[in-house]
């Protein structure tokens, strides 16, 4: 009777799991809408291309695919068979181009109005497929936001062309369609003994209208930007550059002094001079002429943030100066976007609104609901809740993706709530300021810091209100997925701990990643020679570390330019065991499994000769020389492991061990 009872028990569950049908599965961005069948599907190796327009799309799909899995998809016309992906283009009652529905069931359908749509679901399939399996259902997935994007300043900071690929990756992975790169920028005076002519500054692109202009420091070749925006618009990313001006313009004033403002500062231009214009003019042109011109895409950003409105005059000149790019890129068929200030820069000079998009970023500047009234469509970057400054000690070093994702959507603008999918709300955007040249933050550093929040604002541009999941969930769940395919910036360990017993000087390790990153040990044993200084233990194309360091023949580390000494220099002979520990705080060294030394975040203080403070009476016998605290820096000295290859060392390198501390 028992047994009975218990067969009858299983029997009505499985009818109600059946009635039920499989939970939305998870993905980043969450689907929009998802209804579930029952049991999965399982490929059959093939895609076949309906619509001859997807075609690229299935190639794509393909190569994606092989990254992933290691093998490779066929692609295939015709009658689908059981098991095939098939790319149908196909009109879904209001569903936009951006739209699509992926179809689980004897057949994998993506189907789509749009070949941006059929791309999206076939991402969408992948991270399915990477999570082992495809449960059978309908998703209706339509983004409730055009614009959903990332800004990153390259101004103040290089960041080398080849990471800027593989973000490009990273972003159509997850419906990301936006990438703002901030070419020109400038440090603070401050922290450059209140020097214009010391203060770093950079603009990033070869020019040759103005030979010296482009930084010596990184730059960009015309055809490097050229092939990164065609790399970006196959998976559907547009790449929209920026020109800053007439404020943070320290590299063309420092190129042209006679541009700057005297009275506002040499990163402000003097919008009293006609040459200013002379020169921006002929800048444009370079990017923006001819056939072929270097900036593709549909859109270009001229800046004009944080200028002066000490008086009237010179917000009447900086209404003008607005006014005239925004007519030029008009000129050049682009739409053009400039950064809110219409708000602090109110006046009489007319500006034009008409297909004008604004990045609403500070309601000081300006207030999103005044913009909206003037006729601009909007993009939501409030600089209090998504701008990253990394370890500055102001804005974030890391968003605070929990209240994102449960409180943002590109509706929230500072203080204004717009109702959602307003029309005059275009999108959203996250951004990364790397405000503090010098302070140590590398490019692993920054990738660290975006991919979370990458995810989250993918996920409330795309679903927006329409999340479901929990946050503990969905943040647990996460990181499940992969970066991209074939993409591991983050340096991620597959498979547990990774051990080489040997290390070959000279050659590859073989452990299947450039990097390990945080948080990681890396342990050997070494059997010491002497090494001559500038010995490297291991490099990758991102970092190198030092058996004995060029300065002092010490273990160290070299990345994006800082160099990182530990007080540890390597006997002559002997055997040693070195254990490297790092997070995105600190680097720690151990020496035959004691702790030897914390290279730790750490406080760094600019002293200019107006803070020095003396409260002493003047008949005081002793005057100690002590200075106001004035402008505070971090420097961070962190590394992502370097394990690509091995330098060329004499010592003997056994026992190489890799692993996650957590």
């Amino acid at each position: 009777m028992k047994k009975t009872l218990l067969a009858i028990m299983m029997a009505l569950a499985m009818l109600t799991a059946y009635a039920e049908g499989n939970h939305k599965p998870f993905t980043i961005p969450e689907l929009t809408s998802w209804t579930g069948g029952t049991g999965t599907t399982t490929l059959s190796g093939r895609i076949v291309v309906r619509s001859k327009q997807f075609r690229p799309i299935a190639e794509q799909l393909a190569a994606d695919y092989a990254l992933m899995c290691g093998r490779r998809l066929s692609i295939a016309t015709g009658k689908p068979s059981k098991g095939d992906i098939v790319l149908t283009c196909k009109k879904l009652d209001t569903m936009p181009g951006e739209g699509y529905q992926l179809e689980i069931g004897e057949t994998i359908a993506i189907n789509s109005p749009g070949t941006q749509g059929a791309f999206w679901g076939t991402q969408t399939l992948l991270q399915l497929l990477e999570q082992g399996s495809l449960p059978r259902g309908v998703a209706m997935d339509v983004p409730q936001y055009r614009l959903r994007g990332f800004m990153l300043d390259v101004g103040r900071k290089f960041i080398p062309i080849g990471y800027l690929r593989n973000l490009v990756r990273v972003m159509a992975y997850y419906k990301m369609n936006t990438l703002q790169l901030h070419l020109n920028d400038n440090g603070f005076k401050q922290y450059f003994q209140n020097d214009w002519n010391k203060t770093s500054s950079a603009f990033r692109l070869e020019c040759d209208t103005y030979p010296g202009l482009t930084a010596k420091d990184g730059h960009y070749t015309k055809q490097e930007f050229i092939e990164l925006q065609r790399l970006a618009e196959r998976l559907h990313v547009e790449i929209i550059p920026e020109i800053d001006a007439p404020a943070h313009v320290l590299a063309f004033t420092q190129y042209r002094p006679e541009l700057g403002s005297e009275e506002y500062g040499m990163d402000h231009f003097n919008l009293s001079n006609p040459a200013v214009y002379t020169f921006m003019d002929s800048l444009f042109r370079e990017y923006l002429s001819g056939k072929e011109p270097v900036f593709r895409g549909p859109r270009v950003n001229i800046g004009t943030d944080e200028y002066s409105n000490r008086d009237q005059q010179v917000v009447e000149q900086f209404r003008a100066f607005t006014d005239h790019y925004l007519a030029l890129m008009q000129q050049y068929g682009k739409q053009p976007l400039l950064w809110g200030s219409l708000t602090h820069a109110r006046g009489t000079t007319p500006i034009r609104h008409e297909g004008v998009l604004m990045a609403c970023w500070s309601t000081d500047y300006a207030q999103p609901d005044s913009m909206a009234t003037l006729g601009y469509q909007l993009i939501s970057i409030p600089d209090g809740l998504v701008y990253i400054v990394p370890a500055a000690g102001y804005y974030y070093d890391y968003l605070n993706c929990e209240y994102l994702y449960q409180h943002w959507t590109p509706a929230v603008m500072g203080n204004k709530t717009f109702p959602e999918q307003h029309p005059q709300v275009e999108g959203g955007m996250f951004a990364v300021w790397n405000d503090h040249y010098g302070n140590g933050i590398a490019t692993k550093d920054i990738h660290h810091r975006l991919f979370p929040a990458m995810q989250t604002i993918s996920t409330k541009c795309w679903t927006g209100q329409k999340t479901t999941l929990p946050y503990a969930e969905y943040d647990k769940m996460r990181t499940l997925l992969s970066e991209a395919p074939g993409v591991n910036e983050l340096g991620r360990l597959s498979a547990g701990a990774q051990t080489l017993p040997a290390v070959e000087p000279g050659k590859a390790l073989g452990l299947g990643l450039d990097d390990v990153g945080f948080d990681y040990a890396v342990s050997f044993d070494i059997d010491c020679q002497p090494e001559p200084q500038g010995t490297i233990l291991t490099q990758s194309p991102y970092a190198t570390f030092y058996l004995s360091s060029r300065q002092s023949g010490r273990l160290a580390f070299e990345r994006d330019g800082y160099i990182n000494e530990f007080n540890y220099a390597l006997p002559s002979s002997g055997r040693v065991n070195i254990r490297i520990e790092g997070t995105n705080k600190e680097t720690r060294l151990f020496v035959n499994g004691r702790r030897r030394q914390v290279l730790s975040t750490q406080p760094v203080y600019v002293i200019a000769e107006e803070n020095r403070v003396d409260h002493l009476a003047s008949d005081a016998p002793f005057h100690p020389t002590v200075y106001s605290t004035g402008r505070r820096m971090f420097y961070v000295p962190t590394l992502f492991f370097p394990l690509h290859r091995a330098g060329n060392f004499k010592s003997r390198v056994t026992n190489l061990r890799v692993e996650a501390l957590k």
